[in-house]
């Protein structure tokens, strides 16, 4: 079945929701391009988030992180994975909401803290206490992700491939976005 991107998607959520595995395969399922903002500003940088966040702080990360996703919104539509954080800003929100369309992958506390507690590449994670700073994250994060033009909801059971296929469905229901 052919079908035509009309919006580049943009996945949004939580680290470990599965923005960048699914988009992966949702992007390999349409025949489109994928693309991660946070691979774009560690190549441009030529440095990991991680030494980004060390040497230059958050606020720098930002408003790189702001520059990729708008460049990347008017390129060609594809699927974009961003980073967990890229969701927070109002600006990128509306960027989002005004040139492309939100996914937000949605997923349990305890689902997100399997998926992310033996990871070292997560900056914001490098705390005292992870899980209570993941909880503290995911609290706070909870009302803007909610701002999403469509929500898919992760859970355990689902295989990447399923999951890209739930993301497919509901892309559906936006005839502006994906045309069949």
């Amino acid at each position: 079945m052919i079908v035509r991107l009309a919006k580049t998607v943009v996945m949004v959520g939580m680290m470990g929701a599965g923005k960048t595995a699914v988009g992966t395969a949702l992007a390999r399922q349409l025949g489109v391009p994928f693309l991660d903002s946070d691979e774009e500003i560690t190549r441009a940088a030529d440095r990991s988030i991680a030494e980004i966040f060390e040497r230059d702080g958050e606020p720098f990360f930002r408003a790189r992180e702001s520059e990729v996703i708008s460049r990347l919104l008017r390129g060609t539509p594809c699927i974009l994975s961003t980073g967990g954080g890229a969701f927070l800003s109002a600006a990128n929100r509306r960027m989002i909401h005004e040139v492309g369309v939100s996914v937000w992958l949605r997923a349990e506390l305890d689902l997100l803290w399997q998926r992310v507690r033996h990871k070292t590449t997560r900056p914001l994670l490098r705390t005292a206490n992870p899980r209570e700073t993941l909880r503290a994250l995911y609290e706070a994060r909870m009302p803007l992700y909610a701002e999403a033009d469509l929500v898919v909801d992760s859970t355990p059971d689902l295989s990447v491939e399923d999951m890209a296929h739930c993301v497919r469905q509901a892309l559906l229901t936006r005839p502006d976005v994906l045309e069949e």
